[in-house]
């Protein structure tokens, strides 16, 4: 359904559908129309007009989420339009702005947010080539050092000298940006434009690279940190980090698979883990965090109970819980604040259906979003899954991958999830029986798409029959084999791709070493 424009947009849109004529006239508009201009100029993918409105900016702040989110004369949110023409235009026209010679008096900005920009799965913009997080971070870096090239150049320009603007991102490093973002960062003193780092997400990067440009960040702005992947940052790296800097502000954390494996752990580890424990309860702020693929059997307390805010979104998939845990969480202040919860990768049904349960029924009241990928939830355990999910009413995601579920049961199961007023996205299974007889679960990657797709596509049409009879065609369905879409690994895959031959090839050259030592 289109959005409706008001006169004042239309008028807009027809001034910047003639860039030139729009370039020629913004020196006899009136600034309050900037934002206006902006955001048609964005829609339409006028680059060139992007560019002048940006170079020539009139006010304090220059915040893209804001400018592009809802406003009163088009209420259509473009934030999520990570188009390419138009985020390099306004990163160019923001270095131009520097070198504009007009007078300095003029300009009058301090603060650029590039933060409030989402990377979604589906683009809507014409030219269908997007900037993510990683190549905004490059192209930021880059123009900061062709800055401090111009100033070294032209060292007594007074219309530059005086220019200090603080650019708020998230940064996103990984080996390949690694140089350029590390020398814009140790730079930033110099440079006009100053990098202000509020979130930080780091992927196939040497340890020793990590702590690093992690020095480099202002960490007292730091709201998120993501390690991700291939980082090999494990507990005794993480008690460094917590020991040696501090995040005063820290909201999300995100940390690599195998960070904690209790399996190996020593006194001096249980040392570590309350000591890290400890740090996080420093973080005042922190709500959100991601530990899955550790091994933190009997653990969980020891490392949440120091918090002295509660969570609202926690990860803990495939982290081996064991009752204990379940028991703690359950019974924990968190439990009642958990707006998104990942317990992927617990035999639930078997090790504690009464805790799970109660776990729910304590975050019900704000539970958003809940992830339960191979869970060994069956057939048997449908008419419980429906009890417990019963009061969570808030509930707008629901992700279940990877169980053994019939079609008959995901019928059942969605005839229930209809009643659930503000579910809008639910993530099902293969239906078992598409699957040849005595497949074994959890299914291995091989074997994950060896099903019958029709009988599969069949089961998935009567599924969003029993949504459309009950009204509820608002809910979007879908059975993505190999996870939910991350923006940040899309963007990346082929780098991670490269490491990780490059991983496999070194570890074989060395198993065929050991075996020509040994022979």
């Amino acid at each position: 359904r289109a959005t409706m424009k008001s006169l004042r947009f239309i008028s807009a849109e027809a001034l910047v559908s003639n860039a030139e004529l729009a370039r020629k006239s913004l020196g006899s508009v009136a600034h309050n129309l900037f934002p206006l201009l902006f955001k048609a100029s964005y829609l339409l993918e006028q680059g060139e007009v992007i560019h002048s409105l940006v170079e020539n900016w009139p006010f304090v702040d220059f915040n893209v989420g804001k400018l592009l989110g809802t406003t009163v004369d088009y209420q259509e949110d473009l934030s999520h339009r990570t188009c390419s023409l138009c985020l390099e235009s306004c990163l160019t026209g923001l270095r131009d702005y520097v070198l504009n010679r007009s007078s300095p008096y003029l300009k009058r900005l301090k603060v650029v947010d590039l933060t409030g920009i989402k990377d979604v799965e589906v683009q809507v913009c014409d030219c269908k080539k997007t900037m993510g997080r990683w190549a905004r971070t490059q192209l930021l870096s880059k123009l900061c050092l062709e800055l401090l090239v111009y100033l070294q150049q032209r060292q007594s320009d007074p219309g530059i000298s005086g220019i200090s603007i603080d650019v708020r991102i998230d940064l996103f490093v990984t080996e390949r940006n690694y140089e350029l973002v590390t020398q814009a960062l140790l730079k930033k003193c110099s440079c006009p434009l100053k990098i202000c780092c509020v979130a930080f997400r780091s992927d196939n990067l040497a340890l020793q690279k990590f702590f690093y440009v992690i020095k480099l960040v202002d960490a007292s702005l730091l709201r998120k940190l993501e390690v991700v992947h291939n980082v090999r940052l494990e507990m005794e790296h993480l008690e460094m980090l917590f020991s040696s800097t501090h995040f005063p502000l820290l909201r999300s954390l995100t940390l690599p698979a195998r960070t904690f494996n209790v399996g190996r752990f020593t006194a001096t580890d249980e040392g570590m883990l309350a000591n890290i424990g400890e740090k996080m309860g420093e973080m005042t702020q922190l709500a959100e965090l991601s530990i899955s693929f550790s091994v933190l059997t009997g653990r969980i307390q020891k490392l949440l109970s120091p918090l002295k805010t509660p969570l609202k979104m926690l990860d803990v998939s495939n982290c081996s819980l064991n009752h204990a845990d379940m028991a703690y969480l359950a019974n924990s202040f968190h439990a009642n604040h958990l707006e998104a919860l990942d317990l992927s990768g617990h035999n639930i049904p078997d090790l504690y259906p009464s805790i799970f349960f109660k776990l729910l029924s304590h975050s019900s009241p704000v539970l958003k979003s809940l992830t339960l990928e191979d869970c060994n939830i069956q057939d048997t355990h449908v008419n419980m899954l429906i009890v417990s999910l019963s009061p969570c009413q808030k509930l707008e995601e629901f992700r279940f991958l990877g169980n053994p579920l019939s079609s008959q049961a995901l019928k059942h199961l969605f005839t229930f999830l209809c009643e659930l007023p503000m579910l809008k996205n639910v993530e099902f299974p293969v239906p078992k029986d598409c699957y040849p007889i005595g497949v074994t679960y959890p299914i291995d990657d091989a074997s994950l798409c060896r099903f019958d797709h029709q009988k599969y596509e069949s089961v998935a049409e009567e599924l969003n029959l029993i949504l459309l009879q009950a009204n509820r065609e608002d809910v979007k369905t879908s059975t993505p084999l190999f996870g939910s879409y991350d923006a940040a690994v899309q963007e990346t895959k082929n780098e991670l791709g490269a490491y990780l031959i490059n991983s496999f090839k070194e570890t074989l050259e060395k198993f065929t070493s050991s075996l020509n030592e040994t022979s």
